[in-house]
């Protein structure tokens, strides 16, 4: 079965795209120009807010890289993406894509909480999010327990990447030694990494080089 991904060419939909690699499925990847293709008819038909990226699976578009990534782990069992237990795996999947997603994106737009405020907006702060996570992967190797599971994926690499290059004291953070580590001992993410997006086609198979 092949998986088509819609992306722009730029870090946004890395995460997404590492799940192919892990589940051992081919994809074509879309590539999208976020002030014009992704505002087209035949895009906004499978997106209807315009984001990206979008995964075209079993002839459905799935959007949010949550879903993405919750719908290959559940579609392809055989690479044991998706753990036992389902618990946790919702519970850090959508703390990812909820507070932690938040977090990065008012610390990236230089978003400053009051602190009287903070209780309001579900995460507190960009430090108290990875403080949470620090919490979690200081006793134990992954999100869900002690096998990688999809919400490595999808939490992992945001321990690694802007979460904590956002937050402070970054080389001193568990979060950033162990999600480095968690990517670079991924053969499929290393995979997705040396080969990225660019050169393939766009939305109307034109060449982007």
């Amino acid at each position: 079965m092949t998986l088509t991904f819609h992306t722009p060419p730029q870090p946004r939909g890395g995460i997404a795209r590492w799940m192919p690699e892990e589940v051992g499925e081919p994809d074509d990847t879309v590539l999208l120009d976020c002030d014009t293709l992704t505002k087209a008819p035949d895009y906004l038909a499978l997106n209807p807010m315009g984001k990206v990226p979008t995964l075209v699976h079993a002839g459905r578009g799935v959007t949010e890289v949550a879903a993405v990534i919750t719908c290959l782990a559940e579609g392809f069992p055989a690479a044991g993406l998706m753990p036992d237990d389902r618990v946790a795996f919702y519970r850090w999947l959508f703390f990812g894509a909820g507070p932690l997603e938040a977090a990065v994106t008012n610390a990236a737009l230089g978003v400053g909480v009051p602190a009287d405020r903070r209780v309001m907006i579900g995460y507190g702060s960009l430090q108290a999010a990875i403080d949470r996570l620090d919490g979690l992967v200081s006793h134990q190797p992954d999100i869900c327990g002690d096998r990688f599971s999809a919400a490595d994926v999808h939490v992992g690499r945001r321990r690694s990447g802007s979460a904590c290059a956002l937050a402070p004291s970054t080389p001193d953070r568990h979060s950033w030694t162990t999600g480095r580590g968690l990517q670079r001992g991924r053969p499929a993410c290393a995979r997705k990494r040396s080969t990225p997006p660019a050169g393939k086609r766009t939305d109307h198979g034109r060449p982007t080089d």
